[in-house]
C-alpha cells in the first residue's frame, strides 16, 4: 500500500513581518511625497506650487494606501492558501481514516471467514470420522455375517456387502476381494445351502459387471484363482485384469458378449460346457492348459493375443468367424472331437504345431493373413481346408492326415511347405495345385517339397 508523503511543516507568520511591510509602504508614501513636494517648490508662482503640494500629498497618500492595500491582498491570498490546503489536509486525513476503517473490516472479515473456513473443515472430519466408523461397522457386521455357519445367514450378509458397495463406491473394490475370496475358499462336498451361497455370490460379482446396467461397478478386478464356480454367467460383463487360473467351472460356463481389457487369465481351469460366443478381449487371453469335458464355442469371438497351448478339449469346438489379431498358439492342443474354424480370420500368426485333431478339424474359408504353421500335426479325422486363402506361407512339415484331406480351391500366395508330410491313402483327398505326392507303401502317402 503506498504511503503518502508528509507535508511540509506550515510555519506561522511572526507579527514584526506584517510592522515591516507597514513601515516600508510608510517609508515609502513619505519618499514619493518628499520627492513631489521637493519638485513643486520649484515652481515660482505661488497658486501653482500650492496646487502642486496638494497634488503631492494626494499621491502619498495614495502611494501608501496602495502599497497597504498590497499587503491586505497577499495576506488575504496566503490565508487562502492556509484554508485550502487545511481543507486538504482534513480530506487526507478523512481518506487515510477511511482506508484504516476498511483495512480492519477486511482483516475482520478474514478472520471470520477463516474461523468458518476451520469450522467447516473440523465439522467435515467429524461428519467423516463419523461416516468412516459407520461404515467399518456395517463392514466389519457383513463379513462377520459371511461367516457365520448358518447358509441363510451368509446369503444375508453378501446382500449387506453388496448394498454397501452400492453405496459407497469407494469400497467396491474391497468388496468384490471379499467375494472372490470367499469364493476362492473349499466348496465343501456340493452342500445344496451351501451351493446356493456361493451361486448367490456370483450373481453378486456379475451383475455389477455390465457396463450397461444402472449398477455398474467400473475397474472391478475379479481374482478367482482356483476357485470353485457352478454355472458361472458373466454374459455382458466387462472383465478388467481378470483371473481365473486353475479355477472350476462346473455346470454351463458363460462369458458370450462379454469384453476383456487387459488379461484375461484363464490357465489350467476345468470347465465343464463353456459358451465364448462373441467374447471381444483387448488385450491377452490365456487358456494354456484348459480342459474342456463339454462343448465349448468361440464363433464371432475376437482376440487380440491368444495363447491356447497345451489344452484338451473333449467336446465339440467352434472358432467360426472368430478374429484372431495378435500371433496365436495352439500349440500341443489335443480336440477330442470336431473343431471348427470356419470362416475364422487369422490377422496374426497361427501355429497348431504338435496339435492333434481326433475329430474333423474345419478350416472352411479360414484367411491366414500371416504364416499359418501346421508342422507335426495330426489330423485323425477329415482335414478341410476348402476355400481357404493363404496370403504368406503355409508349412504342414511333418503333418499326419489320419483321413481325407481336401483343399479344394484353396488359394496360396506361395506353394506350402510339406516336407515329410504324411497321409493315409484315401481316394478323396484333394491336394493343394502342384503337391508332389509319393507313395510310401500300401497305407501312407508322403508329400514333398520340389
Amino acid at each position: 500500500m503506498a504511503v503518502d508523503k508528509p507535508a511540509h511543516q506550515l510555519r506561522v507568520m511572526p507579527w514584526w513581518l506584517v510592522l515591516v511591510g507597514l513601515l516600508i509602504a510608510a517609508a515609502l508614501g513619505w519618499l514619493v511625497l518628499d520627492l513631489l513636494l521637493s519638485e513643486a517648490d520649484r515652481a515660482t508662482q505661488p497658486d501653482t506650487r500650492a496646487t502642486l503640494r496638494i497634488d503631492a500629498i494626494r499621491t502619498g497618500l495614495t502611494v501608501v494606501a496602495g502599497t497597504g492595500g498590497g499587503l491586505a491582498l497577499l495576506l488575504a491570498g496566503r490565508r487562502q492558501w492556509i484554508t485550502e490546503r487545511a481543507q486538504r489536509h482534513q480530506e487526507s486525513i478523512a481518506a487515510q481514516d477511511q482506508a484504516h476503517r476498511d483495512r480492519v473490516q477486511s482483516h475482520a472479515e478474514a478472520v471470520a471467514e477463516a474461523a468458518q473456513r476451520h469450522q467447516d473443515r473440523q465439522s467435515g472430519a467429524a461428519e467423516h470420522d463419523a461416516a468412516e466408523r459407520r461404515l467399518t461397522e456395517l463392514y466389519t457386521r457383513a463379513v462377520e455375517l459371511l461367516g457365520n455357519d448358518s447358509a441363510a445367514v451368509r446369503l444375508g450378509g453378501l446382500h449387506a456387502l453388496e448394498r454397501l458397495g452400492q453405496d459407497n463406491p469407494g469400497q467396491r473394490p474391497t468388496i468384490a476381494a471379499v467375494l472372490c475370496a470367499y469364493l476362492r475358499m473349499p466348496a465343501g462336498d456340493g452342500e445344496p445351502r451351501e451351493t446356493e451361497v456361493r451361486r448367490t455370490a456370483q450373481r453378486v460379482l456379475t451383475r455389477h459387471l455390465r457396463a450397461d446396467d444402472a449398477t455398474y461397478w467400473p475397474e472391478v478386478r475379479l481374482d478367482l484363482t482356483g476357485a470353485a464356480l457352478v454355472d458361472f454367467d458373466a454374459a455382458g460383463c466387462t472383465l478388467v485384469d481378470a483371473n481365473f487360473t486353475a479355477a472350476t467351472f462346473t455346470g454351463t460356463t458363460t462369458f458370450a458378449g462379454a469384453t476383456a481389457r487387459g488379461r484375461l487369465l484363464l490357465g489350467a481351469a476345468v470347465f465343464g460346457d463353456v459358451v465364448f460366443d462373441d467374447l471381444n478381449v483387448e488385450g491377452e487371453i490365456v487358456l494354456d492348459g484348459v480342459r474342456v469335458g463339454g462343448s465349448a464355442s468361440f464363433d464371432d469371438a475376437s482376440f487380440d493375443d491368444l495363447s491356447c497351448r497345451r489344452s484338451s478339449f473333449a467336446g465339440p469346438v467352434s472358432f467360426r468367424r472368430a478374429t484372431f489379431g495378435q500371433p496365436t498358439s495352439f500349440d500341443a492342443t489335443r480336440f477330442e472331437d470336431a473343431a471348427s474354424f470356419r470362416e475364422a480370420d487369422f490377422v496374426g500368426a497361427l501355429s497348431m504345431e504338435h496339435t492333434e485333431f481326433a475329430g474333423s478339424a474345419s478350416f472352411h474359408a479360414a484367411r491366414f493373413t500371416n504364416m499359418a504353421l501346421f508342422r507335426w500335426t495330426i489330423f485323425g479325422a477329415e482335414a478341410l481346408f476348402d476355400h481357404a486363402r493363404f496370403t504368406d506361407a503355409a508349412n504342414f512339415g511333418r503333418a499326419r492326415f489320419h483321413s481325407m484331406a481336401s483343399f479344394r480351391d484353396a488359394q496360396f500366395s506361395r506353394p506350402p511347405q510339406v516336407d515329410q508330410a504324411r497321409a493315409v491313402v484315401d481316394p478323396g483327398h484333394r491336394w493343394p495345385t502342384g503337391a508332389v505326392v509319393e507313395r510310401l507303401d500300401d497305407e501312407w502317402l508322403l508329400l514333398v517339397d520340389r
